[in-house]
């Protein structure tokens, strides 16, 4: 797969994989290449991300703030996907991504997905099997935890 065009790039992403070619080929229209220098702020924890970030090339960190904050982790993969539920709800995130390394990020705008979504039910269902899926994984990495949340 080739990382140099945009729907090769989503092609690549874990995500992404309910798409269709011809769904992979339009988001990859409507994205948007973005560089960030080593310690750039991709987002801030408390903002509102307007769409999600593939990784093409570097190394991203996250950082949980707030009640569910932990160890750092970093994102060095591509294709992995930042923030893939901003692509459907519209709220802040509780996580700051930082680039570690010089990275190379296709911005996919929630609109844009939004708008497939809405003449695609099948992937809309798709998407949403996928998030409900991926939050129930969090919520089971977070149950070690619920014990001592309790107490606090």
């Amino acid at each position: 797969m080739r990382m140099d065009d945009a729907a090769g790039v989503l092609a690549q992403a874990d995500f992404f994989d309910i798409c269709d070619d011809e769904q992979l080929r339009m988001l990859g229209f409507a994205g948007d290449r973005q560089h960030f220098a080593a310690d750039a702020i991709i987002y801030k924890a408390g903002d509102t991300p307007t769409g999600a970030f593939v990784l093409i090339e570097g190394t991203v960190k996250a950082r949980h703030e707030g009640a569910e904050a932990g160890k750092p982790y970093a994102l060095s993969e591509p294709g992995s996907v930042i923030s893939p539920t901003a692509l459907i709800i519209d709220k802040p995130r509780p996580v700051t991504f930082s680039a570690v390394t010089d990275c190379e990020l296709l911005f996919v705008p929630r609109h844009a997905f939004l708008k497939l979504a809405r003449q695609s039910p099948e992937l809309a269902a798709r998407a949403a099997q996928r998030i409900q899926q991926d939050l129930g994984t969090y919520m089971h990495a977070l149950e070690p935890l619920r014990g001592r949340m309790k107490g606090a």
